[in-house]
């Protein structure tokens, strides 16, 4: 009934977002397709699976009758007005959608459904920054301020993805992931005799700058490149820190061919995609926090989406191959305080741990 919606199909914008919606609710709302699946039951009537998105995150809905219609507008990076009810299945909420209308390109606010990382972008830059002038080596300080200055790439580091889906698959989620791996990277560094701080310190912030042309994001939705798939960010990656290190002056061979391999074995293991295994003392950390850094945030993001106070266990999670045992973000989190990175360390002689 139209006094139980949230919101009257009268072409205006976006009010409530996924993050507020509540079970047994009626909602008439916009959203972002993610995806779209047109699929038919065991007795052959067509249905229409979708996943909606806004900026705060993302929820999965079904439409049984006039899919086949509704399927010509509900497309991939369209915006549409979905009526629906709120509903739980296995501790989490989808929509059983009733209706769907198109949405008028000028009703849209691309900032409405873009989804974001919850840090202040600014702050972390600075960081960054702050981190490229941490480091002793000179020429790998020149090597970083190539790309963590003012210009192209790093407008474009700024804004891109870490990746397609899994772990910081939004806007900024390349700067998060990176500051997170390097600050990571930064305390053991400290922890462990005989890493190079430099060298550690610069694979970290560069490992995945082939993201920025691996990845492109079109109103929220993420989507390899031709570019991407047909070369990946390792390998451009490391083709744009060469193409850089070539224009420094005297730049040592065998350092740039550090870095490199920094870059390329991040992955850790031939069969996660990295064209040699970490052979370094500096690799082998930067390939761990990296994984560790991408799990982290995947657990974190299924935790968002819990409705319930206490711990309880997630769907079968495809890439870690098990289920999760995980309760919901403390409040101070859910509201998007970013952890505080300890201040960068200056190059020192290593301690030992006894």
């Amino acid at each position: 009934m139209e006094d139980e919606l949230k919101q009257e199909v009268d072409g205006m914008g976006k009010q409530l977002f996924i993050d507020q919606l509540k079970e047994t609710e009626r909602i008439s709302e916009l959203f972002l397709v993610k995806s779209a699946r047109l699929g038919e039951t065991k007795a052959g009537k067509p249905y229409l699976s979708l996943t909606l998105m806004d900026r705060s995150g993302e929820i999965p809905g079904v439409i049984w009758d006039d899919a086949v219609r509704l399927a010509e507008f509900c497309r991939v990076g369209a915006v549409v007005r979905i009526d629906a009810q709120v509903q739980s299945y296995r501790d989490q909420l989808q929509l059983k959608i009733d209706g769907a209308q198109s949405c008028p390109p000028e009703h849209t606010e691309v900032a409405d459904y873009v989804p974001a990382c919850p840090g202040d972008r600014e702050e972390m830059a600075a960081e960054i920054q702050s981190l490229v002038a941490s480091i002793s080596d000179p020429y790998l300080k020149k090597l970083l301020n190539r790309f963590f200055r003012k210009g192209e790439v790093w407008e474009l580091f700024l804004q891109a993805p870490a990746a397609k889906g899994i772990h910081h698959a939004y806007l900024g989620g390349l700067l998060e992931h990176s500051l997170s791996v390097a600050g990571l990277a930064d305390r053991i560094a400290g922890h462990y005799a005989g890493i190079d701080r430099s060298l550690l310190i610069t694979g970290a912030l560069l490992h995945d700058l082939g993201k920025i042309w691996e990845l492109k994001m079109d109103l929220g939705v993420i989507d390899y490149s031709d570019r991407g798939r047909l070369k990946g960010h390792l390998v451009m990656g490391s083709e744009a820190v060469a193409q850089a290190a070539a224009r420094i002056k005297g730049f040592p061979a065998q350092l740039l061919e550090q870095v490199q391999h920094l870059i390329l074995s991040h992955h850790g293991r031939l069969e996660f995609g990295s064209p040699t295994l970490p052979m370094t003392p500096e690799a082998f950390v930067l390939s761990f926090v990296d994984d560790l850094d991408a799990k982290m945030n995947l657990m974190e993001q299924l935790r968002r989406k819990l409705i319930e106070p206490e711990a309880q266990w997630s769907d079968y999670q495809r890439s870690l191959e098990r289920y999760l045992y995980l309760g919901p973000l403390p409040a101070e989190e859910e509201a998007g305080e970013p952890n505080k990175s300890a201040a960068p360390q200056a190059d020192s002689p290593q301690k030992r741990l006894f």
